[in-house]
């Protein structure tokens, strides 16, 4: 098949027309009917339908952010009319977001693809038509598997690479460690998550031993401090967010919130305090409030511990000996003290941040008076060269508040206890698979290598390490749910990259990366699929949900777990043999089900058709308190168990010592590394510690591309009605202002609505400009979403992408990546009418 290369031909379209019932179709008939009303003398009577038309509501997982909200799907007559939040489900109980609602237009986009196709033209770039030809699933399959077939052959298993976006549980991403052991390759589970959480995740791993998302008890908070976390944009579970605020700003007492943030967010509006911060110094606010808390002695002795004799020695500029203070469930605070804290005063900090050090006393007075307090963070401080250490100074002081594992405070979540797989992958690994994992070949992103020992993914870095060949070139890459092509810092190295790696796609939709396949597998939507979904960060007691096909496939797509599992298959070996006992993706879900049967949900799910029925299985309560000092565990009726010492050092708080460590012993171990790449001194290597960003660019304003509540993680990018109000606060429509402040804009002889030219070392963009005192005027904002060159009608050739002029740039100790540690020039575009 020939034309344009992102979709179907005349005949599948109007089939496609036919099967879904397409706006043009109804709009056509309607327009008809009118027709003949009009032409006749009288109306004709309304046909009664012969059969009343059946309507259905079925149990699924709205897909429009991490979140995983259980949603009602309302079809009739086997089409999708209506989605609403699930009032079974604890997550969305029965309430849904703005976006939750557009699953429909996901599923009836006009510019899905149809089923399988392969290039027929060698040639690979933005506007190069790859001349798709619609094939069967069973060609693709075997393409696919003669290509993996071959490397195996040659003992080239590591040329193999499946990049992953967001993974929803064992159906889906939880397939590909299996797929890379049976195979034979490292390069099998490469995430995004270096663009998404690693910093924040790694920085309280540091310090109390879970590299994990944490969970919240926000309802029973009256206290929270928020460094750059999105909490009514896009923080995750964004609708609960958005119940929760609800109930914490009318309870009596009501949670005061105090927003860090570099912008005037919909978060830091309803808060009660917002501080504009200076990007990258978030960490230096924190210490300074630290500094607070301890010389007034406002930290929560029974957590932290106290001075042998009752008296608080905490002045500044003084040190102290560490025998004169006896810790109970922390370890290093003296010694932190006298190595950064004693200095780190609110006048110090205010030189730094541009926050008055009044308003940073005001926070620290707060946060160390108000209980039950906690703090929060994301990306806001740690997309910086300096995330770690902005985020175990965050971090700290939740310890200081005894938030760790306390009512109103933070925990980790629980896992869910799903049956065990009866096919064990360890018992089909073949020669061929021992021969590649005696080679002992690294991972194509170089994570755990001698560059990134502390990392755990490098999506940005993989085009780098292909084109350098360093430490080799890939030969295959299988996409799923991720367009790093378009989403990644310096983006259009992928497009280089790309040229010489066969690359398969397997979005539904034609996204960049598919302009560059030589492969179209696509999956199902999120209506169309059966999925498991084990929460993300949500209340900490297990909870996972499950999808169920709302519809048929309206188009010859094919679940990924299940084209995983038929590409398996088709692999020489005992790796063939594996997959044919699994069979498919619903072999997989009854396997996990089967878990149930011995922990059946407080609503009473205990198997894979009950789960169905419900949608979502849950145990509640979580089972571990801290109160006042002490570890519990749930008895069955109240938190009345004791934990001993061993106990919460095994299940709670993972560090070396037991105990959350102000000196990180984990971070110790890679002073070397830490110190060659920061030049921190490797006797402070393991403190919370001020370490100033690295800005990357030549320019004088500041970039951040924050996201907005309609972004969808990129599934919005082709639906009109979430490009209408994509940047709902400066009235973007149908196009992306770049944030700026009025007095940044007069100096640069910018008007309201002028064309700008925002640029970097690596390239430049023409956007609009939008004058407004939301932004710091060191500071303009361009939400990330638009710019896309493919993707669908609505997507394409809309806006610009900030990430083609954002370097490539990382935390080296995270490797999340510093999107924010931008400095552009702005300057208006000459000629403008």
């Amino acid at each position: 098949m020939s034309g344009l290369p992102l979709t179907s031909d005349r005949r599948d379209f109007l089939k496609s027309a036919a099967a879904t019932g397409t706006v043009g179709a109804t709009v056509g008939a309607t327009v008809g009917a009118i027709g003949e009303i009009a032409s006749s003398d009288a109306a004709p009577a309304l046909a009664q339908p012969a059969v009343r038309p059946e309507t259905k509501v079925t149990k699924n997982i709205c897909h429009q952010c991490p979140a995983r909200c259980g949603i009602d799907v309302y079809t009739t007559d086997g089409k999708v009319h209506a989605i609403y939040g699930s009032l079974d489900d604890p997550i969305a109980n029965g309430k849904l977001c703005p976006k939750g609602h557009l699953g429909a237009y996901v599923l009836y986009d006009p510019d899905r693809f149809v089923g399988p196709m392969k290039r027929t033209n060698p040639r690979k770039g933005r506007d190069v038509d790859p001349g798709w030809q619609r094939i069967s699933w069973d060609e693709a399959l075997g393409i696919a598997a003669a290509r993996l077939n071959a490397l195996r052959a040659k003992g080239e298993q590591h040329r193999l690479a499946i990049v992953a976006g967001r993974g929803w549980g064992s159906t889906d991403a939880g397939l590909t460690d299996n797929f890379g052991k049976l195979f034979g390759t490292p390069n099998a589970s490469l995430g995004h998550s270096s663009m998404c959480a690693d910093a924040s995740k790694r920085a309280k791993h540091l310090m109390d031993g879970n590299y994990s998302y944490n969970s919240y008890d926000y309802r029973n908070t009256n206290y929270l401090l928020n460094f750059g976390a999105a909490f009514l944009e896009a923080y995750r579970p964004y609708n609960n967010n958005l119940q929760v605020w609800g109930h914490i700003r009318t309870k009596a007492p009501k949670t005061k919130v105090t927003v860090v943030d570099v912008r005037v967010t919909p978060t830091g509006a309803a808060a009660d305090r917002l501080l504009l911060i200076k990007p990258g110094t978030d960490g230096a606010m924190a210490l300074a409030v630290a500094h607070e808390i301890l010389i007034n002695g406002w930290w929560e002795r029974k957590f932290v511990g106290d001075f042998t004799d009752g008296v608080n020695r905490f002045k500044s500029g003084e040190t102290l000996d560490a025998a004169s203070f006896a810790e109970r469930w922390t370890k290093g605070l003296i010694e932190w003290w006298n190595a950064e804290l004693k200095d780190r005063t609110p006048e110090w900090a205010a030189t730094i941040t541009t926050i008055p050090a009044k308003d940073i006393r005001a926070v620290a007075r707060e946060l160390g008076t108000t209980r039950p307090a906690m703090v929060i963070f994301e990306r806001g401080p740690t997309t910086h060269t300096n995330a770690i250490y902005n985020g175990m100074a965050i971090h700290a002081l939740n310890a200081f508040v005894g938030a760790m594992y306390a009512v109103g405070g933070m925990a980790s979540q629980m896992g869910v206890p799903y049956g065990a797989l009866p096919w064990k992958a360890d018992d089909y690994v073949d020669d061929a698979a021992k021969a590649a994992a005696d080679r002992k070949m690294e991972r194509i992103d170089r994570v755990k290598s001698a560059d990134g020992p502390l990392w755990s993914n490098n999506i940005q870095g993989i085009p780098d390490s292909h084109l350098s060949g360093r430490p080799y070139k890939l030969d295959t890459a299988i996409f799923y749910s991720t367009n790093p092509i378009f989403s990644t810092p310096d983006c259009t190295r992928w497009e280089k990259a790309l040229q010489d790696i066969f690359v398969i796609e397997t979005s539904p939709f034609p996204s960049e990366t598919a302009v560059f396949a030589d492969l179209i597998l696509p999956d199902h939507t999120y209506l169309e699929r059966w999925q498991d979904a084990p929460t993300y960060p949500f209340e900490g007691y297990p909870i996972t949900s499950l999808r169920v096909p709302a519809v048929k496939p309206i188009h010859d797509t094919k679940h990924f777990g299940d084209t995983l599992i038929e590409l398996g298959k088709r692999i020489e070996g005992r790796m063939g043999e594996y997959y044919r006992q699994v069979g498919n993706i619903e072999n997989v879900l009854r396997a996990i089900a089967k878990g149930f049967e011995k922990n059946p949900g407080d609503n009473g799910v205990n198997s894979l058709e009950s789960w169905a029925a419900k949608g979502v299985w849950y145990k509640k309560p979580y089972f571990w308190r801290q109160i006042g000092g002490e570890f519990f565990e749930w008895d069955g009726s109240d938190y009345r168990k004791p934990m001993s010492a061993e106990e919460v050092k095994r299940r709670l708080l993972r560090t070396d010592s037991g105990k959350f460590e102000f000196r990180s012993s984990y971070l110790e171990r890679y002073a070397d590394f830490v110190n060659a790449k920061l030049g921190v001194a490797k006797e402070r290597v393991g403190f919370p510690q001020w370490l100033a960003p690295r800005y990357a660019g030549k320019g004088d304003l500041f970039l951040v591309t924050p996201k907005t509540p309609l972004h969808a993680e990129g599934r919005s990018a082709n639906i009109p009605q979430a490009i209408s109000i994509y940047q709902p606060v400066s009235g973007g429509r149908n196009e992306m202002f770049l944030e700026i402040h009025p007095r940044t804009a007069a100096a640069r002889r910018i008007k309201n609505g002028e064309q700008v030219r925002v640029a970097t070392d690596i390239g430049g963009i023409t956007v609009r400009a939008h004058l407004t005192p939301a932004a710091r005027p060191d500071t303009v904002v361009l939400p990330f979403g638009f710019g896309h060159w493919a993707h669908g009608r609505w997507a394409k050739g809309r806006g610009q992408n900030p990430t083609e002029i954002i370097p490539n740039i990382s935390d080296p100790i995270s490797n999340l990546t510093s999107n924010y540690s931008v400095l552009v020039t702005v300057e208006r575009v000459a000629n403008q009418a």
